[in-house]
């Protein structure tokens, strides 16, 4: 089944990111797909994650189709004003991607080439307007196309930001403007969690939970000081501390495949987003102890 079925299945679905390399060696990361093969439900690729330049998405994308893979191709708008996007999701439609999550993407401050020129043609609702208008035969001017797109458009949600009410405007607003299904920022605090879907069940969306695998106590700190909607609680922090150094990866692990288990026993949501950025193969290990294997 493709991963809009599988999602409109009421399956409990998986989904992993693979980070397209700096250079053209990918022998990285074909071998963390064939681990990824047959155990989630689809990858999401990442374009340019952190304003780093990388392997363009649809590259990669293609590349897991060809390896069995069902792709969600991120596009953001930081480096593509709207003919780029557009011509970019044609493109992408023709080599048979149908899943795209919009985003507005990192500033260029934070990645290798602060010289370069941020564009924001669009920002997110707006480019989940354009796959909407593209899937109905029109570009974003209103011209018609000759053969339409076929997109299962997704997009992202923080919901652990405080305040929260910018973000519930924000995710109603790109629900109005298209999305199917959200995946969120990396969540630990799964009470608040269910404060936010208790928001988002009123909308007829699926919602996959993200998690980033906490590594040590020093990474949870950085995560809290420096990613905004990111609040690791301090018992977490505590847990990862009292392991030790040697432990700190495996307590990390667990502590992602226990609200993992609880999310998808109580059935909060409709699934998980797990981002092992740089452990991709972790990620199996991380379902079997969750469950899901």
């Amino acid at each position: 089944m493709s991963f809009r079925d599988v999602l409109n299945s009421g399956k409990f679905v998986v989904t992993a990111e693979v980070g397209p390399p700096k250079g053209t060696d990918i022998s990285e990361m074909i071998h963390h797909m064939e681990l990824l093969k047959g155990k989630v439900d689809a990858i999401n690729v990442t374009d340019n994650q952190s304003a780093v330049m990388r392997i363009c998405s649809m590259a990669v994308c293609k590349i897991a189709l060809e390896h069995g893979l069902e792709p969600i191709l991120q596009m953001t708008c930081r480096d593509r004003n709207r003919i780029g996007l557009q011509s970019d999701l044609l493109g992408a439609s023709i080599l048979g991607i149908k899943n795209v999550l919009c985003m507005t993407g990192d500033h260029v401050s934070a990645g290798d080439h602060k010289g370069a020129k941020p564009v924001y043609d669009v920002e997110s609702v707006q480019l989940l307007k354009i796959v909407d208008s593209l899937n109905n035969g029109k570009d974003m001017s209103g011209n018609e196309l000759k053969g339409s797109t076929d997109f299962f458009q997704g997009a992202v949600v923080t919901p652990e930001a405080n305040p929260l009410e910018p973000q519930l405007m924000k995710f109603e607003k790109k629900v109005k403007a298209g999305a199917k299904f959200f995946q969120t920022q990396a969540i630990y605090d799964i009470e608040k969690f269910k404060e936010f879907m208790k928001h988002a069940r009123k909308f007829p969306v699926k919602v996959l939970a993200g998690f980033v695998v906490l590594k040590s106590a020093g990474m949870a700190k950085f995560l809290n000081n420096n990613v905004p909607g990111i609040r690791v609680p301090e018992e977490l922090i505590e847990e990862l501390k009292a392991a030790g150094k040697e432990k700190a990866l495996d307590t990390g692990m667990d502590i992602t495949a226990r609200h993992i288990r609880q999310l998808k026993e109580e059935g909060i949501c409709d699934g998980v987003h797990i981002m092992a950025i740089g452990m991709e193969d972790k990620v199996p290990e991380i379902m079997q102890r969750a469950g899901l294997l």
